[in-house]
């Protein structure tokens, strides 16, 4: 049954709302936006919070804008890039953690994706998985040097946050499988399960990486980076010491043990103010334990 002519309208008003943050940049969206870039905080961040902000502004008794605040990122990033040129735009591209001067097309990076052998696909991860109620469940990537020469893998535990970097001598197959299982082994098997990755080429070794850590892998479908946003946020953290365009393999296992410490002591909000560290080393801990009580 068709619906009546002013509620499609409204509906189709209502959506378009909430797919742009419009040309008004003192309205209340946008400055919540530009206030949340000048924290440091991602486009992901601040569209995730807004709907915590509207409940707490509901919770003490403010009036919402109408209709109540709600952006997806995407749109964030598509509209800074979109305005026109000025002093604002600069500021705010340059606060984006990949400050590039126009979006860049989606399906860029093509060329490293798709082709691995006996890949098991993300959809059939266990649920516990995407959860995050279970321990030893990491998401990887490589944080690539100047041009594209060398590399930095990136590991990141999905319940607590936890980061690892691994110094790599090279960007191919063989460099990851021997960067990824001397960083990995050092971890309880209980505390590796299983790995989350995209389809880059550097991972044509997975089944061996997964038979000598036992350990299952997964991969991301194309162009999907959100299916691994703790790793994704992990390297943007990262580049704040390691910035595109440095010679990565100039970087010393010392160095990068100094990044790992800053980051996994920061604490943060997600723990509640716990750092990765304390999370990380209370779930070692209570892993140790329950072999103690069983033997």
């Amino acid at each position: 049954m068709a619906l009546p002519g002013s509620y499609q309208a409204n509906r189709r008003a209502g959506a378009a709302t909430r797919r742009k943050l419009g040309s008004d940049t003192n309205s209340p969206l946008w400055r919540t936006v530009s206030s949340g870039l000048r924290r440091s905080w991602s486009p992901q961040q601040i569209a995730g919070k807004l709907p915590r902000m509207n409940k707490a502004a509901i919770q003490g008794g403010l009036t919402l804008p109408d209709p109540p605040m709600s952006v997806s990122h995407e749109t964030i990033y598509c509209a800074i890039h979109a305005m026109p040129r000025s002093t604002l735009r600069t500021e705010l591209v340059g606060l984006l953690r990949k400050s590039h001067k126009s979006r860049l097309p989606r399906s860029r990076g093509t060329a490293r994706r798709g082709g691995l052998p006996n890949m098991i696909n993300i959809s059939l991860r266990p649920p516990e998985v995407a959860a995050r109620i279970v321990p030893g469940h990491w998401e990887g990537d490589l944080i690539k040097g100047a041009m594209n020469r060398s590399s930095v893998g990136t590991l990141v535990e999905r319940l607590s946050r936890y980061t690892m970097l691994v110094k790599l001598d090279g960007n191919t197959a063989q460099d990851v499988l021997e960067g990824f299982k001397r960083r990995l082994k050092n971890i309880p098997e209980s505390l590796r399960k299983t790995m989350t990755y995209d389809q880059g080429s550097e991972m044509a070794l997975h089944e061996t990486l997964s038979a000598q850590l036992k350990m299952d892998i997964y991969f991301c479908d194309p162009h999907s980076p959100w299916q691994r946003g703790s790793n994704e946020n992990a390297n943007g953290l990262v580049r704040q010491f390691l910035p595109k365009g440095m010679d990565l393999s100039q970087i010393s296992h010392q160095q990068l043990t100094a990044i790992e410490h800053s980051l996994n002591h920061r604490p943060r909000k997600i723990l509640n103010f716990h750092s990765p560290h304390e999370v990380f080393s209370q779930l070692t801990a209570d892993l140790i334990a329950g072999v103690a009580l069983q033997a």
